[in-house]
C-alpha cells in the first residue's frame, strides 16, 4: 500500500511556487496594506515576502538597503525575484537597484510611484506637521532635480507600472497640475526605460487593493505585460 501511495505521489505534480514576490507598501502604510495584494499572488502560486519597515523613520537611502536585502534572503534560493511596491516602495527598488545586482530579478509592479517625484511634496514640505507625518523619506520626494526620484535615473530592469485617475483628497489633487491619483500625477509615475504603462480608476491610497489592480499585477508578473481590453 506504501509502495503504491509513493508512486501516486511521483505521478502527481509538486505544486511548486513559480517565484517569489516582495511586497514593499507605501510612506506611512504598514505590510498590512499589501495583505490582500499578498494573499492573490499566494492563490496564484508564488511565494510572497510582505515586508513591513519603519517608512517615516529614515532617509531612502537607509530604508532600501536595510529593507531589501533581508527580504532577498527570505526567497527560496532557486526563485526568480519580483516586487510589487505601492508608492515609496518603487522608489526603494529604483535605489537598491541603482547600487546592486539581482541577478535573478524578473519583473517589478509599482503602483502609483512618485518616479519622478510629486508636487505634493514641494508646496507642502514646509508646512508645520509635514514632517512629523512623513519623516525624512518624505521629504526627499519632490519635483526638482536633487529630489531621489529624479537622481535614480533610467530603469534597466523589466518594470510595469500603474498610475490612478481617481482622488479622494481634492485638496491635494488641486496642487497637482494634471491628472492624479490624489498623491501623485500620472505623468509624474513614468519612468524612462520602462516596459508598459496603464492607468486606472483607482485611488492612491486604495489602489493596491483593487480586485483590478491586484489581476493587472499578476497579469504582469506572469507575462510581462497588462491587460488591455
Amino acid at each position: 500500500m506504501k509502495f503504491i501511495v509513493i508512486i501516486i505521489s511521483l505521478l502527481i505534480p509538486l505544486q511548486a511556487h513559480s517565484a517569489c514576490a516582495i511586497l514593499l507598501h507605501g510612506l506611512a502604510r504598514s505590510d498590512s496594506s499589501m495583505e490582500k495584494l499578498a494573499e492573490s499572488l499566494r492563490q496564484e502560486n508564488f511565494q510572497t515576502v510582505n515586508v513591513d519597515y519603519p517608512s517615516r523613520d529614515y532617509p531612502i537611502e537607509i530604508l532600501s538597503e536595510a529593507t531589501i536585502a533581508p527580504a532577498l534572503e527570505q526567497c527560496s534560493e532557486d526563485k526568480g525575484i519580483n516586487f510589487v511596491t505601492h508608492s515609496l516602495g518603487g522608489i526603494l527598488v529604483r535605489h537598491y537597484l541603482s547600487n546592486h545586482e539581482i541577478p535573478n530579478l524578473e519583473r517589478v509592479v509599482m503602483l502609483g510611484p512618485p518616479n519622478q517625484g510629486s508636487e505634493v511634496v514641494d508646496k507642502m514640505k514646509n508646512f508645520p506637521g509635514f514632517h512629523f507625518i512623513n519623516g525624512d523619506a518624505g521629504m526627499q520626494l519632490g519635483t526638482g532635480e536633487l529630489s531621489i526620484p529624479n537622481q535614480l535615473g533610467k530603469a534597466e530592469f523589466d518594470v510595469g507600472i500603474v498610475a490612478g485617475t481617481r482622488s479622494i483628497n481634492w485638496i491635494l489633487s488641486w496642487i497637482i497640475p494634471s491628472t492624479d491619483d490624489g498623491k501623485v500625477s500620472v505623468e509624474r509615475t513614468k519612468l524612462e526605460g520602462m516596459n508598459d504603462h496603464i492607468e486606472m480608476k483607482v485611488t492612491h491610497p486604495f489602489m493596491m487593493k483593487n480586485d483590478d489592480v491586484i489581476a493587472q499585477v499578476v497579469h504582469y508578473l506572469k507575462n510581462g505585460t497588462f491587460k488591455r481590453q
